[in-house]
This record gives C-alpha cells, sequence and structure tokens, in this order.
C-alpha cells in the first residue's frame, strides 16, 4: 500500500474493539445514503444505518456489517461507533 494515502479506521462497539486497521478508503452507510471517505477527507461526524462498512487494505477488500452507529472523520482518521 502507498503509504502517502493511508488512513486509520478503528470500529468500536460498546463490548470491544472490532477493527484497527490501515486503509486506503472506507464506504460507509450513512442514514441518508452510502459515502466513501479517502485521505485528507473534510471533517465530519455523521450517523450510520444498518448496512455494511467496506475497506481497503494492502488491496484487499473486507467489510463488517453493522446495525447502526455513528462515526467521526479528522485528520485522517476514521473511528465508527457501532451496534453490530
Amino acid at each position: 500500500m502507498d503509504t502517502s494515502d493511508i488512513i486509520s479506521l478503528m470500529v468500536l462497539t460498546p463490548e470491544r474493539t472490532v477493527c484497527q486497521k490501515m486503509v486506503s478508503k472506507v464506504s460507509l452507510p450513512g442514514t441518508l445514503g452510502r459515502f466513501m471517505v479517502l485521505k485528507n477527507h473534510a471533517p465530519l461526524i455523521s450517523s450510520l444505518g444498518e448496512g455494511r462498512i467496506i475497506y481497503v487494505s494492502d488491496s484487499v477488500e473486507g467489510n463488517i456489517d453493522i446495525a447502526g452507529g455513528f462515526v467521526e472523520i479528522a485528520d485522517n482518521k476514521v473511528i465508527v461507533c457501532a451496534e453490530l
């Protein structure tokens, strides 16, 4: 992975940390529609609906199904608080 395009992804639940990875992009199920986060995304706090978080790490796609939650995006960090 090109280190110039890396962002930090952390997915948390009330019980545990589900995912902590360096990724090149993340697609999230916002309550108003799906949106993608790339490096240098503008700061944002958003609610998330039921759906799938899709991310790419080392050219391999991964995903996590969530029932809803919130996301904070700032300084190339994506922090998701979700219910699974």
